[in-house]
């Protein structure tokens, strides 16, 4: 939900006032609200320095090298401040690199939390050392770390290759910690000690009448030692360094300037990928010219699509892809970041492109990339690959994997800002069974508090939560309540007296309880990144402390950047105080640790049993351990439908699957054509669910008249029948950390065509969905991949070879998807008001042969809601098998315990020939014959009712 246009009614008079002053009622993000690197001191400062050679040089005397890392003093050479750097080899292909101060005036910020555990490390062992650096084996492959000493420089390479180089440029630069020098109170000190100085002269003369050589070893002593002179420039006071104004905000920055930044070079890519959160392409563009990405959580009001802006949440985590390799940059850092991307091929056309083929140019292709915080440390995770899916387990093996998801938020949600009462619940919840479309999920946005108090219901249109959740409950359905982090300032509130009186409040500056301006009006914000705060929260989760809550009640955390409607930049001021920290050194993981909170309290809830649904807006690095993100406060144009698939696809390749867009805009109203289109592609992607805000007219999918009704119901209706494989695709995400949605490069690595593709996507690795995402689009051209491979419509069921751009005529009924030759996909076909009502429902195999008439799937059933899967290995997983004209279900998981009604009640052959019989076959021995169809035109078998469970070894034989 967006910061900016509000209802009057809301709100106290004073903030109305306010909010009316500064921001008109528009609904278009104001960028002058928002810095750009110019506007950021330390952004600005790093970024004045250039490429060249680097001050920094590798004390070669001072390495040491132990089972477990190497370290080594770096000097700068102008200010004759020492480094520490830091070399791990990790376990799985990684290497680590940090690099702090030698002995800073105090400890500077290293981010907690986020690592699932301390990296296991290998042994680095020593190749050869000379006074020009040190080679260092890294195990297998010919893999080698290079450490040169003047200019300090890092190589990473395989074999003769150079795969990747730090400081290369010379853009490594760290601000150390100082003494402010240009206060009145220490030029005060500093004279104070002069004069001091000169009196213990005149007393020690008098005792020395000669007095001459103690004069002159003073002097001597006072005088600036080699290279003192230069260390005085870097005591320079700049703009900014101390103290920074934006707009009316001051920020006091009384830790002085402490930014870091390091350039590292990527030989042979000119693809790069991640950092989210930006409403931009899949494939990150250089920044020459312009801002580079900023990570920075920020609420965004309805921001504007394909610039580098920050928005909601904030990944540090770069890929890199050639044909020849995939690698990962993991830039372990909290504070405000920019990333610059400078390409030696970018900008150069086509035809260009093409005339360096033909002329022969031997550049080769290259990549420099720069990231640039304002405090911390330099604490950066390089992960090898060589393949996506090695940097996928890579990245999950640091920071966990995808949340598994109860298998019912997988399914539709409905959502608006807001529903009014009980009775319009009620309403909506009946409006979808009258019109037989499923949902699983009603959401309850701010209005449904006690005035804005979160953990209470408003009494007049809330009355008796209890009845509502339990009518919800008899339908097998279930309801999501915001739960935001900003509590109202009020003293007959329960919430905040208690966070007040066990001091959990953030401070301000000056040590009181940090407030701002939110929802509720006057503010206080809980400090998340206290473990005993997180606990307290949790608690308030409990069914005998949050009023009203039952078993089949969620969270939506929103405003967790947070939101501080009077605080620069809309946050909170960097100022202000985590126990010891500033919020500076730790902005963006305010989100992760409201989340985090929040899923703790709904497991603890349930005494550890249930899994828990939690949706956030904010996210950092580990936020995918915690349940689902959405796209933010997007906007009812097709631009921004289009956006929400490069932006989700940027976010799985960083660990958060669970992601989706608003469905049919939250700001403004969608045509007919772009809400059909809307809930089309919402119904391939993670998170469904639609929202609009409060201003915005109602749109629940029946109010566009039946034909639109009928568009709609279909396509939630694909939703549920494909579940069990949505379902499939989790577990894998949260096992093995591999993305549900991904780009196509990610299954065809080599493909030099899918490499900047973002307007279609794999789901999993078997289904390849190409929305249509253009206004009065009469056909899309979808990029079939794989030679030798073919693709099945799935609606029609016509054969496609691969390799091959495919045009595609579209209706407004038309949502181009395609299965793989070669795969088994199981679905639900009959559609009941839930998911939940379809748990015993029978299955359907869709078997799509490949040109060598094979095909293999998997199956994956547990209950769909605890952890028992995991605790207690109760689940079933199945691997389906087509060959040599059998197709056969075998237990992929033979120490598990679970048992379902389920069983397979058709199995559809695509590309098949007619057999004279099909056969079935059980464990016992039995056969049974199946009656079956056969479509001569289209090479499609139906093989109905084997009847066989779901859960047991069968084998089809067809002759």
């Amino acid at each position: 939900m967006a910061a900016f246009v509000v209802s009057p009614l809301k709100m106290g008079p004073l903030l109305v006032l306010w909010l009316a002053v500064c921001l008109s009622g528009t609904w278009a993000v104001d960028r002058g609200n928002f810095k750009t690197c110019d506007q950021s001191a330390f952004c600005k400062r790093q970024r004045a320095l250039k490429p060249g050679q680097s001050p920094y040089r590798a004390l070669l005397e001072t390495l040491e090298l132990t089972n477990t890392k190497l370290t080594l003093q770096l000097i700068n050479d102008n200010n004759k401040v020492r480094l520490l750097l830091e070399l791990y080899r990790l376990q799985g292909n990684m290497t680590r690199v940090k690099i702090n101060e030698l002995k800073p005036l105090k400890p500077r910020f290293e981010v907690p939390d986020v690592l699932i555990n301390d990296p296991p490390t290998e042994p680095l062992s020593l190749l050869s050392r000379d006074e020009n650096g040190v080679v260092l084996s890294l195990g297998a492959d010919s893999q080698r770390l290079i450490v040169s000493a003047k200019p300090f420089r890092l190589d990473i390479m395989e074999g003769r290759e150079v795969l990747l180089s730090l400081n290369s440029r010379g853009l490594l630069a760290f601000e150390h910690l100082r003494i402010r020098k240009d206060t009145i109170s220490y030029k005060m000190k500093t004279k104070v000690n002069s004069m001091w100085e000169n009196i213990k002269w005149v007393f020690s003369s008098k005792v020395d009448p000669e007095g001459t050589e103690n004069k002159e070893e003073t002097e001597a002593a006072n005088e600036p030692a080699e290279g003192e002179e230069k260390a005085k420039e870097d005591e320079k006071v700049e703009d900014g360094m101390w103290e920074e104004t934006f707009k009316s905000h001051t920020d006091s920055k009384p830790n002085g300037p402490s930014s870091i930044s390091l350039d590292f070079s990527l030989p042979g890519v000119e693809n790069v990928y991640g950092i989210p959160e930006h409403a931009d392409s899949l494939k990150l563009k250089a920044t020459d010219g312009g801002d580079p990405y900023r990570l920075f959580n920020l609420d965004v009001f309805q921001y504007e699509v394909f610039n580098p802006m920050a928005l909601y949440g904030a990944i540090p985590v770069m890929l890199s892809h050639s044909a020849q390799r995939t690698m990962g940059i993991f830039w372990l850092n909290a504070a405000e970041t920019w990333v610059d991307i400078s390409s030696n091929t970018a900008g150069k056309t086509v035809f260009g492109q093409m005339l360096d083929y033909v002329q022969g140019s031997s550049e080769t292709p290259q990549t420099d990339v720069r990231w640039i915080s304002e405090s911390g440390i330099i604490d950066v995770f390089i992960m090898l690959g060589p393949t996506p899916t090695d940097v996928f387990s890579q990245y999950a093996s640091l920071t966990g994997t995808q949340a598994f998801p109860p298998l019912s938020a997988l399914a539709y949600h409905q959502c608006r800002w807001n529903y009014n009462d009980q009775e319009d619940v009620a309403a909506v919840d009946q409006g979808f069974d009258d019109h037989d479309i499923p949902y699983d999920f009603i959401w309850l946005d701010i209005e449904h508090t006690d005035g804005k108090r979160y953990f209470t219901w408003d009494p007049h249109k809330f009355p008796q939560p209890k009845d509502m959740l339990q009518g919800l409950l008899d339908k097998r359905r279930k309801m999501v309540t915001i739960v935001d982090p900003h509590i109202k300032v009020d003293s007959s509130y329960k919430i905040h007296n208690e966070i007040r009186s066990k001091g959990f409040y953030v401070k301000s500056k000056d040590g009181g309880d940090y407030e701002g301006w939110c929802w509720p009006g006057n503010s206080g914000y809980p400090d998340f990144t206290n473990p005993e705060m997180r606990a307290w929260w949790a608690s308030m989760f409990a069914y005998d402390q949050y009023e009203g809550s039952m078993e089949n009640m969620y969270t939506w955390n929103d405003m967790n950047e947070p939101s501080v409607f009077n605080g620069p930049e809309v946050t909170m001021h960097k100022d202000a105080l985590h126990g010891n920290w500033e919020n500076r050194d730790l902005h963006n993981l305010y989100g992760f640790y409201v989340q985090r909170a929040t899923a703790e309290g709904l497991i603890e809830r349930s005494g550890g049993v249930e899994r828990p649904f939690v949706l956030a807006r904010a996210f950092f690095a580990g936020s995918q351990r915690y349940g689902a993100v959405w796209t933010g406060d997007n906007a009812a144009e097709w631009d921004h439908l289009k956006i929400s698939i490069p932006m989700c696809l940027s976010l799985g390749l960083v660990g958060v699957s669970f992601c989706g867009a608003d469905v049919g805009g939250f700001f403004k109203s969608p045509s007919t054509e772009l809400l059909v289109r809307w809930y089309q592609t919402g119904a391939y992607q993670p998170f469904f669910r639609a929202h609009a805000h409060l201003d915005t007219p109602r749109r629940e999918p029946w109010l566009f008249g039946p034909e639109n009704t009928a568009l709609i119901r279909e396509a939630v209706r694909q939703r549920y029948a494909l579940l069990p494989y949505w379902y499939q695709l989790f577990y894998h995400a949260h096992h093995s950390g591999q993305p549900v949605m991904r780009p196509l490069w990610v299954e065809y690595p080599q493909d030099t065509a899918t490499f900047s593709m973002d307007d279609q996507f794999l789901l999993g690795r078997d289904l390849l969905v190409h929305p249509v995402t253009e206004e009065g689009a009469r056909g899309v051209t979808a990029y079939l991949p794989g030679k030798g491979e073919v693709w099945f419509d799935v609606h029609t069921f016509q054969k496609h070879n691969g390799a091959q751009n495919l045009y595609i005529p579209v209706t407004i009924s038309s949502i181009p998807v395609f299965q793989r030759g070669g795969s088994i996909i199981p679905r639900k076909a009959r559609v009941r008001r839930s998911s939940s009502c379809m748990e015993h429902d029978p299955y359907t195999l869709f078997v799509a042969l490949s040109p060598k008439r094979f095909a293999q799937g998997e199956l994956y059933i547990d209950d769909g809601h605890t952890f028992n899967f995991d605790k207690q290995k109760q689940f079933i997983h199945r691997r389906f098998s087509f060959a040599n004209n059998a197709l056969s279900s075998r237990n992929l998981a033979p120490g598990s315990q679970f048992t379902t009604f389920s069983w397979i009640e058709k199995i559809v052959i695509l590309g098949a020939s007619k057999p004279s019989k099909a056969t079935l076959k059980t464990p016992d021995g039995k056969e049974s014959l199946l009656e079956f169809e056969f479509d001569t035109s289209m090479s499609v078998l139906t093989l109905r009712k084997p009847g066989v469970n779901a859960g047991l070894d069968w084998t089809v034989v067809l002759q």
